[in-house]
């Protein structure tokens, strides 16, 4: 599997209307899981935030929302933030703009955030127009370091490296609260809260206009 852990500089220049961190100076980490919400593996990834105070950034299937409406209003309740990964996990780059554009509308039915994730990372650029320019705009999030726990090669132990060797001020991280990924996020998540709090950071959740 062939992946960037963490995003370079020309490409974040290349798509500078996508959001690929937040601005650095306060010591803060934006910590994203994708997927979810799942009934045995978003509880865990609630729990471990609430040990260090830490706020995420949840990017929602839509059907699983559909699937599990207290466990979504559970994450709400909890202070974090939430946005849309489309309906059922579309990959844009195999998917016509006017079904993917409706795909995400469906979902904004139950997930109301102007936060939008491409499952992926898969986006074709009409299709970026097509959210940016919608009467209520959808702000397309990337990130800055990707965890690699979707990453059934690496151990668990390198999917916390991997976010603490690339993870700085700003940097927005993705894990997933999925099945795929549960082995390696349930150990190098504990392990990556406790990393930056011993070194002062916070967690927040993304809140962009």
């Amino acid at each position: 599997m062939i992946y960037l852990v963490r995003t370079p500089f020309w490409i974040k220049k290349l798509f500078n209307n996508l959001i690929w961190d937040q601005p650095a100076g306060q010591k803060i980490i934006y910590l994203t899981f994708d997927d979810g919400p799942d009934p045995l593996i978003t509880p865990f990834v609630l729990e471990e935030l609430n040990k260090y105070n830490a706020k995420a950034t949840f990017f929602c299937i839509g059907k699983n929302v559909e699937s599990h409406p207290e466990l979504y209003a559970r994450i709400m309740s909890a202070g974090h933030s939430v946005g849309n990964h489309t309906y059922d996990h579309l990959d844009g780059w195999k998917t016509r703009r006017s079904v993917y554009l409706a795909n995400a509308s469906k979902a904004e039915e139950l997930i109301r955030s102007n936060l939008f994730r491409p499952p992926y990372g898969h986006i074709k650029n009409s299709q970026i127009r097509g959210l940016l320019k919608r009467s209520n705009p959808l702000q397309v999030v990337m990130w800055t370091v990707l965890s690699g726990d979707f990453d059934a090669s690496i151990s668990p132990e390198k999917c916390s490296q991997n976010v603490i060797r690339n993870t700085g001020d700003g940097s927005i991280v993705v894990f997933h609260d999925s099945k795929k990924a549960e082995g390696r996020m349930r150990y190098a998540l504990p392990v990556v809260l406790k990393h930056f709090s011993d070194r002062g950071f916070s967690f927040q959740k993304l809140t962009v206009k």
